[in-house]
């Protein structure tokens, strides 16, 4: 490996909407995440829906009102 040509590394406390924290290597200062291990549908077996700028009634109204016109 040639020296003096990788970033520096910190281990910094990433952290999720959730609340749950945990400690990663990283170039970066800081992490914020959305859905991580401890809240993410797959791993947790619930059913969480995220909408993220109203997509899904706004998915839901446009078809609703097609199917109820047909």
């Amino acid at each position: 490996m040639k020296a003096d040509i990788h970033p520096e590394t910190n281990v910094i406390n990433a952290s999720c909407i959730c609340g749950a924290e945990f400690q990663i290597e990283t170039t970066l200062d800081s992490l914020r995440v959305e859905i991580c291990s401890n809240c993410h549908p797959f791993y947790t077996g619930t059913n969480k829906v995220v909408d993220t700028a109203g997509r899904i009634d706004k998915f839901q109204k446009k078809y609703n009102s097609k199917a109820k016109a047909a």
